[in-house]
């Protein structure tokens, strides 16, 4: 990865930017298209990181990603659920969880981000905490998505000082081909913040080259995604993906097109006559709704403060089964009390 005096430039650079193209990035991530899949620096295998985490990755957040329409969900006490505004919905409409169906009956919208909770009728077994702390950058994340596949390569078209040579992969254009609904997860890390008033206060994630074998980036149906890091005592829920960079050129005032890009030097950023230069490789960046930052309205929302400790001990069933045999320990306990004392005869 590019040092960090490298990152905080790149950062700047790109929060100017993306005031300039948010209307065609955030055009790109409402589309309401049946996507699919995280996208990977290391591979375009759609099989890749289709199952969940194991190792000091278990438990990262894959248990608690629900299927809100085509996007993603993340339960956050037993009857409310956490996603991107953006993404729509109406109540009513189901929200599926470790298999199950659970009905919309309210929601909860905040006007001062894209966050969105909605209430269901029952209750979740489980559901995840949220991250309250204010030191997310820096931090490894898990991300948690089902949007579009790596696609034809992006190759650079023209060069010079500060950019890579002519035809130098600079990353994968969005595809839908290959897309198969199946859950996926990768890594990558807070290096910074932005914020842009509709959607708030946002977590910045670069795609970059040596970010490991599971560096990803999103894209369009990642909407909604779940961004989660690990505080010292367990993954908690701390980001809510909802914007990308986009709008990529690579020819001067050419057509724009969507990719996920590890370097921007040597394309031409949202219709832009000039190409992208630097010193060092420029990644593009997904960013995720900051929750830390939105705790009180959270709070504020939900009926209590809730933890995922304070999930169920057991299922509906467990339970019947347990004050069943508590009833038959106790009706054997008062018949051993009425029995007639024989000692005394």
């Amino acid at each position: 990865m590019p040092h960090a005096a490298s990152r905080q430039s790149t950062c700047r650079y790109s929060r100017l930017r993306l005031r300039r193209m948010l209307g065609a990035a955030l055009a790109c991530l409402v589309l309401l298209s049946p996507l699919r899949a995280v996208i990977f620096y290391s591979t375009a295998d759609l099989n890749y990181n289709t199952t969940a985490p194991t190792g000091p990755l278990a438990n990262s957040g894959w248990q608690w990603v629900g299927y809100w329409g085509g996007y993603q969900g993340a339960p956050i006490g037993p009857h409310h659920f956490l996603a991107a505004n953006h993404v729509g919905g109406t109540v009513g409409d189901p929200f599926v969880f470790q298999g199950i169906s659970y009905t919309t009956i309210s929601t909860y919208g905040d006007a001062s981000s894209d966050l969105r909770i909605w209430e269901i009728s029952g209750t979740f077994p489980t559901w995840a905490p949220l991250y309250r702390s204010s030191n997310e950058v820096g931090q490894d994340v898990m991300v948690y998505g089902r949007g579009v596949v790596r696609g034809a390569e992006v190759r650079t078209t023209v060069t010079g000082s500060g950019m890579p040579p002519l035809n130098s992969l600079a990353g994968w254009q969005w595809t839908w081909t290959g897309s198969d609904g199946r859950l996926r997860w990768g890594q990558n890390k807070v290096v910074g913040t932005f914020t842009y008033a509709p959607f708030g206060e946002q977590l910045v994630a670069y795609f970059d080259q040596g970010g490991g074998s599971n560096e990803c980036h999103l894209g369009t149906g990642d909407s909604s995604a779940p961004v989660f890091i690990n505080d010292g005592s367990g993954w908690k829920l701390a980001g809510v993906a909802g914007l990308v960079d986009g709008g990529f050129s690579t020819t001067s005032g050419g057509a724009t097109f969507n990719a996920a890009i590890f370097d921007k030097r040597g394309l031409f950023l949202n219709g832009n006559t000039n190409p992208q230069t630097g010193s060092n490789p420029m990644p593009s960046a997904f960013y995720a709704t900051r929750v830390s930052a939105r705790l009180a309205w959270i709070d504020g929302v939900l009926p209590t403060t809730v933890d995922s400790s304070d999930a169920p001990l057991l299922t509906p069933l467990e339970a019947l089964v347990f004050a069943a045999l508590l009833f038959g320990a106790g009706a054997i306990f008062l018949r051993k009390q009425n029995q007639p004392d024989k000692s005394a005869e």
